[in-house]
């Protein structure tokens, strides 16, 4: 996905269990529970400054493309992450069986 926020790192703060990503110095993140190998992606916040600007989709496919390079599978427990989802089912592969 060619966009905006291509040149964007997402970062993962293991220490808070968050992915993170800066935009225009605000920080929006996505919360995280590792259980056996499985991502539970728990809570998505976008900076109130940056609402409606695209960042939540941009910062949810870049996460999900981590997760996948990392070989991990996600269990969504996220409203947003599962909205995500049924709009771009070509990332349902990374959801586990469980």
């Amino acid at each position: 996905m060619a966009g905006k926020y291509d040149d964007i790192v997402l970062t993962d703060n293991k220490a808070a269990h968050s992915f993170e990503f800066i935009v225009d110095n605000y920080r929006s993140f996505i919360d995280y529970v590792i259980k056996h190998e499985h991502v539970y992606l728990i809570h998505t916040e976008v900076a109130p400054e940056l609402e409606g600007r695209g960042v939540a989709s941009a910062m949810v496919t870049k996460t999900l493309e981590y997760i996948e390079s990392e070989n991990r599978k996600i269990v969504p427990r996220c409203s947003y992450v599962i909205d995500f989802l049924e709009r771009h089912p070509e990332w349902k592969r990374l959801v586990a069986n469980y």
